[in-house]
């Protein structure tokens, strides 16, 4: 019996039909593809390298401080659009870990409960229907799918190899530069692993001025870089002037599930954003903040994170050039951008797809394919490793034992590339 319910879905989320629709999306297919595939190898355990979210849990001090705060009173109410101490713990450490001085704690600086819906709020203070948001591709949709939600277009640039994995800004047509309101950027780069410069970044701030679009720079991944210091858009002169960058807590932190990040930039952008953020929730849990405070001062906590990164990326990339693959170290991120081969064993792919999912049911092997700008397959370095109790552990030993058994499994693929 059909609900009179289903004629009453909003046409963003796909209106009477949704719910119907048998489409099955890339992140479905690959947990349903894990999930035959342990069940037909029992005895096997699953690589997974398909995992975007860190191994481990929050350094234990950050765990005591918010323990220590939630036990307080005062602490157990709203936070609203956040505490001031976090906003003013976020100057000093943008000045210490970015070079970046002169950011006003009270305007120019706002809490998030995490970087998605901070992208999601911000298209929502400015998109209108006919607007256009310029998004590169692959990359995170959030900010793509809420433009669509509020009526407006999406431009897409892609991100290719022989650009260094940076957008054509000169390649937008007038047209589309006319409609434009937002540029969304993340550097370093999911999933390509680029990293920017400051002169992309110059060019960037002159195409905000010249085209009057603002810029938001989803810096998730920002303090894990392997080539040299960690670079915010928010260093390049009058970035302030058209942007904000996001910071969260989750990847520089491991506090994925806590839901932290903050907002940094132009006054008038921040101020919009907790406009529509007030309407949308009552703020992160004050404990919370209190722990990213302790975060935002110890930024030697990410250091440590980094250099397991580092360290598990350089030898996955050796591993990866030794059967087949032209992988190199990336720019930042924990992930490894890699070409999707057109043949295995002699069997033929057409697309990182079909790669990826012969990887996990062959090999139970598990990664995140990309077709939108060649075939490209993203392996990160946040896989688990256990000990002989089976707990996870960080140990380097049992890390490689991860890694030599990933190796073994393939070694005998015969891989051939376009």
């Amino acid at each position: 019996m059909n609900s009179y319910i289903q004629n009453l879905f909003a046409e963003r989320i796909g209106g009477k039909k949704f719910g119907k629709e048998d489409v099955i999306y890339k992140f479905e297919k690959i947990k349903r593809a894990k999930q035959e595939a342990m069940k037909r190898h029992p005895d096997m355990e699953l690589i997974d390298m398909g995992v975007g979210e860190p191994d481990e849990m929050a350094d234990p001090e950050v765990i005591r401080v918010l323990c220590e705060e939630a036990k307080k009173w005062e602490n157990r109410g709203y936070a609203d659009n956040g505490i001031q101490e976090l906003k003013d713990a976020v100057p000093p450490y943008m000045e210490k870990v970015y070079g970046v001085k002169g950011i006003d704690p009270v305007n120019e600086v706002i809490h998030s409960m995490g970087s998605k819906p901070a992208l999601a709020y911000i298209t929502s203070a400015f998109i209108n229907p006919g607007d256009i948001c310029l998004m590169t591709v692959p990359g995170y949709p959030v900010t793509a799918t809420h433009t669509k939600w509020y009526g407006g277009e999406v431009y897409n640039l892609p991100l290719l190899e022989e650009n260094d994995f940076l957008p054509d800004l000169d390649s937008i047509p007038e047209d589309i530069k006319k409609r434009a309101k937002i540029l969304y950027l993340n550097y370093p780069n999911n999933p390509t692993g680029a990293q920017a410069t400051k002169k992309f970044y110059k060019e960037v701030v002159d195409f905000a001025f010249e085209n009057e679009v603002i810029v938001v720079q989803d810096a998730a991944y920002g303090a894990l870089v392997y080539d040299g210091k960690p670079l915010s858009f928010l260093s390049v002169k009058d970035a302030k002037e058209v942007g904000v960058e996001i910071h969260s807590f989750s990847k520089a932190f491991n506090m994925t599930g806590w839901r932290l990040a903050f907002l940094v930039g132009n006054e008038l952008i921040i101020k919009a954003f907790a406009t529509v953020k007030d309407n949308f929730d009552s703020g992160q849990f004050i404990p919370i903040q209190k722990a990213g405070i302790y975060c935002l001062q110890h930024p030697e906590i990410t250091e440590r994170v980094r250099q397991k990164y580092e360290r598990r990326l350089r030898k996955m990339v050796k591993i990866l050039r030794e059967v087949g693959f032209n992988a190199r170290m990336p720019g930042g991120t924990f992930y490894l951008y890699v070409k999707s081969p057109i043949k295995a064993n002699g069997i033929e792919f057409k697309t990182a797809e079909d790669f990826s999912q012969y990887l996990i049911k062959e090999k139970l092997i598990s990664t995140v394919p990309w077709d939108d700008a060649g075939h490209y397959l993203r392996l990160a370095a946040c896989f688990v490793a256990k000990d002989e109790k089976g707990n996870p552990t960080t140990e380097e030993k049992y890390e490689d034992r991860v890694l030599e058994e990933f190796k073994r499994r393939l070694e005998d693929l015969d891989l051939e590339f376009e």
